[in-house]
């Protein structure tokens, strides 16, 4: 199974929060399990960071690398083919760094782990 995280499930899963869900948790202990990590939410945290919404314990340039290694997150960055299919997905959402999520989703045959139900009204495999 290849997973592509939601920004707060990875900040979920990393702080071991009681708002992960047990199929999510059982998925990442799966050691078949490839998951993954969108520059995308790279940049929501560095910007909701940046403005005081997001209290992280060192700053995300910090903070997110050393987790993202720990726990053996691929890396996924966000290509042109990922933008153009973002812009052409219906209206269901108005959070861009989420329709990002989708749209790299839908373009890399990932599955979305997500707790937002708006999300579920895309064409895309979502796990929570």
């Amino acid at each position: 199974m290849s997973l592509l995280l939601d920004t707060h499930v990875f900040l979920w899963w990393i702080t071991d929060s009681a708002k992960l869900s047990e199929t999510v948790r059982h998925a990442l202990a799966d050691g078949s399990t490839r998951v993954f990590w969108s520059a995308a939410s790279t940049w929501e945290v560095a910007i909701k960071y940046a403005i005081g919404r997001l209290p992280l314990p060192s700053p995300p340039g910090q903070y997110l690398p050393q987790h993202l290694e720990l726990n053996g997150l691929r890396s996924l960055p966000v290509l042109d083919k990922h933008a153009y299919r973002a812009a052409a997905l219906p209206k269901h959402h108005a959070d861009p760094f989420d329709r990002m999520l989708v749209a790299q989703a839908q373009e890399e045959d990932l599955c979305l782990v997500s707790s937002d139900s708006n999300i579920a009204r895309y064409a895309v495999s979502v796990l929570w």
